[in-house]
């Protein structure tokens, strides 16, 4: 199973003007050092340009700054280390906003040196280091330029590969600093122009093979959403409450109250609760309304709870009964203050209905119980007939969102659920929108499925108020969609996935299948 470090989002922009490019290394690597979003490779092209780095100066120039310009040629400080290096068209230059890598600065150049190298190799190219001196050189002649920076602890600037720029701007300035050494390109060694797709996908695939990395491509679009950008909700997740409903709710709370019975659909704010209650459904939350963990994304209240009551069990099986379920849906708040973490009272409310009810589907939404296989089986002994343990979120925000949750123990539990009981049917649904990249919740897909997981929802995070994480991305319908198609073909028997989707909802038909 690969770890979430692992994953490298590429974006592809094109040509991009330097001061443009600069502006989005800043904001992203900000975003990547918050730990908002996961590692990012942005490749691209730049307007010719000069940059001269920290230890260079006008003496890198051989011709005025005037007549650069009329040869349409800028100059411009920046932050990175080295002299003077030269961009244009026909360059292909990488930009790795990573973590960095072991923490190690040279071990890291070294890895960008060797994805040069192997690159060229596919061409026939023998490439080489010149030892002292960063980059990748053919011939004698440096064919790659390495310039980068790192603040806490994020990498900035990378490498600049020459394909096919204009070689005779090379001889405006001194290269790096280097006054004996040549420069050259693909071109000029090759004899031809290779075709920049094709360098910029062998490139990306040495990438991920020096790194480590597996590698999604996402749209420009992203870098918005990455960079921090929000936008107003919008109007997909507007929804009118007829009067119709607005009285179901009210019947539906009365009968709750009458019973002294918590919902998640109330406690959680959850957005659908009008169309649930009015269709006379509702997600039982057991243990009482008081969670021990202080997830960010949830308005559950924290604190310390009440004991169990011993008469709710029979309290929700009642319940059901009045609202003729026919497919009841039970979850709790995590209730780490019990020694089997309220696994027995899990037990007991499906026997309750199981009794009252004989023929119902019984559906458990169930915390981690800290990694107790004993507390799951006694779960399990009660025989729903499906388990259900959301994921939440991507493994790169659980510090962040889900700080006393742990995702390979989540993951655990799922695959032990189907090893010990196979004829369950097992579920997991994750929350979008909370500064997850594509590639880190593909990830998490595998993951379940690889755990045997049967079901899955995906729906679109909403703070429900000002104390809890804010979102970071409306995710549109047509990317659900997207990602319901993705995991259809990994073999989800059910997918259920839209802007409003929340892990209990349509909970019945989602698990009607054969």
């Amino acid at each position: 199973m690969l770890a979430m470090t692992d994953i490298l989002s590429v974006i592809r922009l094109g040509v991009v003007g330097y001061e443009e490019a600069l502006r989005l290394q800043e904001e992203l690597a900000a975003a990547r050092a918050r730990g908002s979003i996961g590692d990012i490779l942005v490749l691209l092209e730049h307007p010719p340009i000069i940059t001269i780095g920290r230890s260079g100066g006008e003496e890198d120039l051989l011709v005025p700054r005037e007549s650069l310009l009329q040869r349409g040629i800028r100059v411009v400080p920046t932050d990175r280390g080295g002299r003077a290096t030269y961009h244009g068209p026909g360059q292909l230059v990488a930009y790795p906003i990573l973590r960095l890598p072991d923490g190690d600065l040279y071990r890291y150049i070294w890895r960008l040196e060797e994805v040069a190298i192997r690159t060229l190799q596919v061409f026939g190219l023998r490439a080489e280091r010149l030892e002292g001196h960063p980059g990748v050189w053919v011939n004698g002649r440096k064919i790659a330029a390495i310039g980068i920076s790192v603040q806490n602890g994020v990498t900035r600037h990378g490498l600049a590969l020459n394909i096919a720029p204009q070689m005779a701007h090379f001889d405006l300035f001194i290269p790096c600093g280097l006054r004996d050494r040549g420069v050259t390109s693909m071109e000029r060694e090759l004899g031809y122009v290779p075709d920049l797709q094709e360098v910029t996908d062998r490139f990306l695939r040495m990438f991920a093979e020096v790194f480590g990395y597996q590698v999604w491509e996402e749209s420009p679009a992203r870098l918005k959403e990455y960079s921090g950008e929000q936008t107003m909700q919008p109007v997909w997740l507007w929804r009118s409450i007829s009067a119709e409903h607005q009285d179901a709710v009210r019947r539906m709370e009365d009968l709750l109250d009458g019973l002294t019975l918590h919902t998640v659909c109330q406690e959680a704010l959850c957005p659908n609760l009008p169309e649930c209650f009015g269709q006379g459904t509702a997600t039982f939350l057991i243990l009482g309304d008081v969670c021990t963990r202080n997830c960010r994304f949830c308005a559950v209240k924290k604190g310390h709870p009440l004991p169990p009551d011993p008469e709710e069990p029979e309290r929700v099986a009642e319940a059901a009964a009045q609202l003729h379920l026919r497919h009841v849906v039970v979850t709790s708040v995590t209730r780490d203050d019990l020694p089997d973490g309220g696994a027995g009272h899990f037990a007991a409310t499906v026997q309750a209905i199981r009794r009252r009810l004989p023929g119902v589907g019984v559906e458990v939404l169930i915390p981690d119980f800290r990694g107790s296989l004993a507390a799951l089986e006694t779960v399990l002994d009660a025989d729903p007939d499906v388990v259900n343990h959301n994921m939440e979120t991507v493994p790169r925000l659980y510090p962040l969102i889900r700080p006393q949750a742990n995702y390979q123990r989540s993951i655990g539990l799922l695959s032990w659920i189907k090893i010990r009981a196979p004829h369950v049917a097992t579920k997991s649904g994750l929350m979008l929108g909370l500064g997850e990249q594509i590639a880190e919740v593909l990830r998490v897909l595998y993951d379940l499925r690889a755990a045997g997981c049967d079901m899955l929802t995906l729906g679109q995070y909403l703070q429900p108020t000002e104390h809890q994480h804010p979102v970071v991305r409306y995710i549109p319908p047509e990317e659900f969609a997207e990602y319901r198609e993705k995991a259809e073909t990994m073999g989800f028997r059910r997918v259920i996935a839209g802007p409003l989707v929340r892990s209990s909802y349509q909970a019945g038909r989602l698990t009607n299948f054969p």
